[in-house]
């Protein structure tokens, strides 16, 4: 009993529910070792006494929770009381320190005086009770919701890497970005593009390719940047201008390779090319203007950036896993990194000069997509986590549970759970700190978004710690502080006017979804997922799906909709052997599955092509999420395509080129971005969506009745079928 209760104490479950109505209790070994990542140790009966009589002392003299959170409106101050400041003493003196650097005070039980006066922020309280006690902690004042769409709205999903164009080097980059938002935007109507992590990725031969096992969150990766953009690069002369344009015609056959001759995409060799190039920008001087933005970019990233970019120098001297550097090099704030830090100085310019150069792109896509009228943008990608050897972890090392990995209990889906080798944050670092890891990490990425997707949404809410050398199996859920972790998410979207997207697929315990709903969180309902399950089992019709989520035919790990609608994705399992039951046992069930789906889209009207026609079918999965009120809809733009390959299959290493396939027909011929742009197909797959009404940059407050007649509908100019590649 005293282990169970000290793990309560400090949010780490002793038993968890695989399905419902099954309780599965966890082992104490299991709970020891989390209690010990956390700073606790219950190694012994007696310590685990020790540190209750600790955690009571503790508790007694706690006036406040370490964040307090005051949920108001998006304006202005904080509309309703926290329980825990109405339920302090009388007499106690209460000061804020706001982070616009007012300061407010106020006695309880009278908050009515300083109350009203605080505004949306994330401040320091100090509560100070009769008798001498005194505490300060961490404020929260969030809006009551994170921004929201306004109206109903479709657009793309995709891989970014996987969409090359005809000046992109190998791999699609930020200038496709902008490219693809601008055309889709002004040709299409559609309202968002929804990429991938663009994390950077951790250093190495060869890189592991996935964008969600990052080494640092909060800085993007220069693989993405579209070198001929960099405005100095105009500014080469000499040997210098000759090796650029070498390098730029061997992007140029590796751009070849994949969409010619249907290689891989090869993020290295890609990198390999761009770092070179890259070195060589960093050669031509900044002018006046530039060095000024550049010196701008310096300050306001401050501390964080030069961590990151020191990490980075480093790691080209002693290789990407900081574990094996020499000892004292491990601690970003020692004497030998701050002298090794000095003698790297030049290095450590030029990687924040890149990840300047990188936010740059990253604006100038984000305005293209605004430019070109979306009303929604860029919608970037949270990773669940980072790399144990990357950025993140050597400059913010207290803040992750050493030894510990998160990923899935085991379910009905997958007995064996689920190890993601991502380390995890700890609950008790975050909430000391005011959330600042957490807070710097959203800020960041959300400076050029229109909304974010985050990735595993439930880890607002609790994670699955796996003790290393432990097999999935034996891990526990940890909770966090799931107000804190909202609250600060809500205000931080708020600044940006970024809407957010919840990953709430999988295993979501009770009351999460509503959590999500009440603070303005999107969810992600993916079609073939959506059933009766608490009754018939049958497909949900439309009128019954949510309105708050993001509804898709498919994810990046999921098969695309023609390899579902044609059984592809089960002869691909197979013929990996990645099947757990005969062949014929999972193409009968597969076919069924389809086959309700199908009845159901005939049965609605929407498969007037027939059930046997392929692409008549992709167009009917997407005419029923325009049927449900789902508030944003969004189509997989491989699905335009009749592509029939997932990006990423679960459960695959070697076996499958997992984040390395360029978007492609149904023939799995890889298709550039001006041949997609010009691809019928895809036309007729927009052809099921509503044109905007509007041209871009039209005044909202104009009626649309009175605009000059403008729908996606009108042609430019005759499209080639199949442009020529340089």
């Amino acid at each position: 009993m005293g282990l169970a209760r000290l793990a309560a104490l400090h949010g780490v479950a002793t038993e968890f529910e695989p399905s419902e109505g099954v309780t599965v209790p966890v082992a104490d070994a299991t709970v020891v070792r989390v209690l010990a990542a956390l700073g606790v140790d219950a190694s012994t009966p007696q310590a685990v006494r020790a540190a209750l009589d600790r955690a009571d002392r503790a508790a007694a003299g706690l006036l406040l929770p370490p964040a307090v959170v005051a949920w108001g409106g998006p304006e202005g101050s904080a509309a309703v009381l926290p329980q825990a400041l109405a339920e302090l003493p009388d007499g106690t003196a209460l000061r804020v320190a706001t982070e616009q650097g007012a300061r407010i005070s106020w006695s309880a039980p009278d908050h009515s005086a300083g109350w009203a006066q605080l505004p949306l922020g994330v401040h320091r309280l100090t509560a100070s009770v009769p008798g001498g006690r005194t505490l300060e902690v961490t404020l929260v004042v969030a809006p009551g919701r994170a921004p929201r769409p306004q109206g109903r709205s479709h657009g793309f999903l995709v891989q970014l890497y996987s969409l090359l164009s005809a000046r992109s080097w190998g791999m699609g980059d930020l200038g496709d970005l902008a490219e693809l938002a601008t055309w889709s935007g002004r040709g299409l109507g559609v309202s968002f593009v929804q990429v991938n992590p663009l994390h950077a990725a951790v250093p190495g031969a060869p890189t592991d390719p996935s964008p969600y096992r990052p080494s640092s969150r909060r800085f993007p990766d220069p693989v993405h940047l579209r070198i001929e953009d960099i405005p100095e690069y105009a500014y080469a002369q000499g040997p210098v201008r000759q090796r650029l344009q070498e390098l730029r015609d061997k992007g140029s056959q590796l751009r070849e390779s994949v969409l010619d001759k249907g290689e891989l995409i090869d993020r290295d060799a890609v990198w390999t090319l761009k770092r070179e190039a890259l070195e060589l920008v960093h050669r031509v001087p900044l002018g006046p203007g530039r060095r000024a933005a550049y010196c701008d970019f310096l300050a306001e990233q401050g501390r964080a950036l030069e961590d990151h970019a020191t990490w980075c120098a480093l790691a080209e001297v002693h290789g990407p896993e900081w574990h094996s550097w020499p000892a004292a090099l491990r601690d970003p704030r020692s004497p030998e990194t701050a002298r090794a830090r000095s003698g790297l100085m030049d290095r450590i310019d030029f990687h924040s000069r890149l990840a300047w150069l990188t936010d740059e792109q990253l604006a100038a896509a984000g305005r293209a997509a605004r430019e070109a009228g979306m009303g929604v943008g860029i919608v970037h990608d949270l990773a669940v986590g980072v790399h144990p050897g990357g950025a993140d972890t050597w400059a913010q090392g207290d803040a992750f549970a050493a030894g510990m990995s998160i990923g899935a209990p085991p379910d009905a889906f997958n007995a064996r759970g689920q190890d993601w080798g991502l380390p995890p944050w700890r609950p008790d670092v975050l909430a000391a700190s005011g959330y600042a890891p957490y807070r710097g990490l959203l800020r960041g990425i959300l400076r050029h978004a229109g909304a974010l997707r985050i990735d595993h949404v439930m880890g607002l809410f609790r994670l699955w710690w796996v003790p290393q050398g432990c097999p999935p199996t034996e891990g526990t859920y940890v909770r966090y502080d799931a107000d804190a972790m909202l609250a600060v998410l809500a205000l931080e979207a708020h600044r940006a006017g970024a809407a957010v997207v919840g990953e709430d697929l999988g295993t979501v315990e009770p009351g999460v979804r509503e959590a999500l709903e009440k603070r303005g969180v999107l969810g992600t309902s993916v079609l073939w997922f959506e059933r009766d399950w608490t009754g018939s089992g049958r497909p949900l019709p439309p009128q019954e799906w949510r309105e708050g989520c993001v509804a898709t035919a498919t994810t990046h790990d999921l098969p695309s909709t023609a390899a579902r609608l044609t059984g592809g994705h089960v002869e691909l399992r197979h013929r990996l052997g990645l099947l757990a039951r005969p062949l014929e046992h999972e193409r009968t069930e597969d076919s069924a599955d389809v086959r309700e789906w199908l009845d159901q889209l005939a049965a609605l009207g929407l498969l007037p092509e027939g059930v046997d026609d392929e692409e008549g079918g992709i167009r009917a999965v997407y005419r029923f999420l325009l049927r449900t009120p789902a508030c944003m809809v969004g189509i997989w733009l491989p699905d335009a395509l009749g592509d029939r390959r997932p990006q990423n299959l679960p459960g695959t290493w070697d076996e499958y080129p997992n984040w390395r396939l360029p978007v492609a027909d149904a023939a799995g011929r890889p298709v550039g971005l001006e041949e997609l742009a010009a691809s019928p197909r895809l036309h007729a797959l927009l052809e099921v969506f509503p044109p905007r009404t509007a041209p871009p940059g039209a005044r909202p407050d104009q009626p649309f009745a009175t605009l000059a007649p403008w729908t996606r509908r009108t042609p430019c100019a005759p499209a080639p079928s199949r442009p020529v590649r340089r």
